[in-house]
C-alpha cells in the first residue's frame, strides 16, 4: 500500500509523534504537573490523529478511486466505509 500513501510525510510525522510520547515518558519521571502532562497527551493524539488523515487521504486519492474505475466499485466502497469506521473510532 506504499503507492497510496506519501510515506515521507508519514514517517516524519511518527517520528515526531515517538518524540511526543518519549517526552511525555520523561515528563512522567521528572514529576511534572498532571495538567502538562495531558497537555502533551492531547497534543499527540491530535498529532496522531492527523496522521490518520494523510492515510485516509492517500487511501480515498489511490486505493478507492483505482478500485472504483478498475475494481469492483460495490466492494470498494465497503471497505471505504470500513476504513473511515476504523479511523472513526480512534478519535
Amino acid at each position: 500500500m506504499k503507492q497510496c500513501m506519501d510515506t515521507e510525510n508519514l514517517h516524519r510525522r511518527l517520528a515526531k509523534i515517538i518524540g511526543q510520547i518519549q517526552a511525555i515518558d520523561r515528563m512522567i519521571e521528572q514529576d511534572i504537573p498532571c495538567e502538562d502532562i495531558l497537555s502533551q497527551i492531547s497534543a499527540a493524539k491530535s498529532a496522531l490523529n492527523k496522521a490518520g488523515q494523510v492515510v485516509l487521504e492517500g487511501h480515498l486519492k489511490h486505493c478507492v478511486r483505482d478500485g472504483i474505475e478498475h475494481g469492483d466499485a460495490d466492494k470498494t466502497i465497503e471497505n471505504f466505509t470500513k476504513a473511515v469506521e476504523r479511523f472513526a473510532n480512534m478519535q
